[in-house]
């Protein structure tokens, strides 16, 4: 038996580089997967990669920041599957990384806190009564190691970091009694999400500034983990795969430092 067997999975962002390499890897391991975002051809990649692997998943056009949208989708997902077992927040959210304070302005600074953190909230708010109706479940959240650096250029990204860590602490704490544990993921930069994601224009700023090229800017970023090297998606979807398994039953509340060794807990 896999480790997610007639498990229920939804994740949103599920068509993105990181938020796809979970789906997959949910699926891999005997989960029901559906994917939820607002543009429908990455989404339906991730269908395909799935279901031409024998997997099961389904997609869905949800905007995540929309409450109404949000909890249609998942009772709809619920009638039909009669449970739901596992909720990922997977969504990226555009927003400009660079600039210091001097050159911020107020609303490229909110873009990530409101961004990131409301559609955290609208997702997690709707699948809760879901989770806690059958006394157990997981929900999934991603973070930066800009929630603990300090530095020049990443305010509004570190910040709404530090935020959904918080979030998620104390959402394990509120929820816990019904059975439903939180943990967030803290990955470094990815690779691979260069070209296929809202970091493109983030990294190749931070970069720019730096008089880098994007890659030599992630190639230093690399040499500067403990590991000298960065997390690749598959990384991150593995971890989430035992994450929201029985095997990690009893961890609640927790950061995984997913960021080969950027920052030491």
């Amino acid at each position: 038996m896999t480790t997610l067997d007639r498990k229920v999975a939804v994740v949103y962002g599920g068509g993105g580089t990181v938020g796809g390499a979970i789906a997959r890897a949910f699926a891999r391991e005997g989960a029901q997967v559906h994917v939820a975002g607002r543009t429908r051809a990455p989404l339906d990649r991730v269908v395909r990669s799935i279901t031409g692997g024998g997997g099961h998943a389904e997609a869905a056009l949800v905007d995540a920041a929309d409450e109404d949208a949000v909890r249609r989708h998942l009772d709809q997902v619920t009638e039909r599957t009669g449970r739901l077992d596992i909720l990922v927040n997977a969504v990226g959210i555009p927003h400009v990384q660079g600039p210091p304070l001097a050159e911020l302005d107020l609303d490229q600074f909110m873009a990530p806190i409101d961004g990131y953190l409301r559609t955290l909230f609208v997702t997690t708010k709707a699948a809760a009564p879901h989770l806690a109706k059958q006394g157990s479940g997981v929900v999934l959240t991603l973070s930066t190691p800009g929630a603990r650096l300090t530095g020049r250029g990443f305010l509004g990204n570190g910040v709404s970091s530090a935020a959904v860590e918080a979030f998620s602490r104390i959402l394990a704490g509120e929820l816990g009694s019904e059975g439903v544990r939180v943990v967030c993921l803290r990955p470094h930069a990815i690779p691979e999400s260069v070209g296929a994601s809202h970091v493109t224009e983030a990294f190749a700023e931070m970069a720019g500034r730096a008089g880098a090229t994007t890659q030599e800017w992630l190639a230093g970023a690399a040499q500067g983990t403990l590991l000298g090297r960065l997390p690749t998606p598959e990384d991150v979807a593995e971890y989430a795969a035992f994450a929201a398994s029985d095997r990690a039953r009893t961890m609640t509340g927790a950061i995984a430092n997913l960021g080969s060794g950027v920052i030491v807990d």
